[in-house]
């Protein structure tokens, strides 16, 4: 999609998710910085929280992705530069379902070419008008493409982040109040 091309859609990642996995990156990484300082780790408190920003500043780019479409295509629009995409969307031979390792499926866009498959981005707002697009747009059949994780998932996963961070506030108390972790 060239940037002439006026989006006539855009479709951003869930805010849920969004939530989700920013809460999960704190909660995995909020006691370490606590507990190396209380274990006399080799690796500094400091160091810890500095790369733990820069991890932060990728995921949120990350999460700040976008699809958009237009009358000639489709884009992935990402801040990474090594992330982002664009079709014509007569380039888009097909939409394959491929497997993943937890036993859900992906889908990717196939050209003509056939050089490189392009991932249909499943964790955006709006996942379903975005099928109808491409399938409005390709005349490719969509009628079996579903999301990968379903809401309530990721609702599981944010309940799980809130126990995990009331583990985490336990651990950073006792480190920093003298106790054993």
């Amino acid at each position: 999609m060239s940037s002439a091309d006026k989006p006539i859609d855009r479709f951003r990642i869930s805010p849920l998710i969004k939530v989700t996995l920013l809460s999960f990156y704190v909660a995995l990484l909020l006691p370490l910085p606590f507990l190396a300082q209380a274990t006399d780790a080799p690796v500094g408190p400091g160091l810890l929280v500095v790369l733990a920003l820069v991890g932060a500043l990728f995921l949120g780019a990350g999460l700040s992705e976008q699809v958009q479409t237009s009358d000639e295509g489709i884009a992935l629009v990402s801040p990474l530069p090594w992330r982002g995409w664009s079709l014509q969307w007569s380039e888009i031979k097909a939409l394959k379902p491929r497997s993943t390792g937890q036993n859900g499926t992906v889908y990717y866009f196939m050209t003509a070419a056939a050089d490189r498959a392009y991932l249909l981005p499943m964790r955006v707002v709006g996942f379903a008008r975005l099928v109808r697009t491409v399938e409005a747009k390709t005349g490719i059949d969509t009628q079996d493409v579903t999301l990968l994780a379903q809401p309530w998932m990721y609702l599981f996963l944010l309940l799980m982040t809130v126990f995990l961070l009331l583990m985490d506030a336990w651990a950073v108390w006792t480190a920093t109040h003298g106790g054993v972790v």
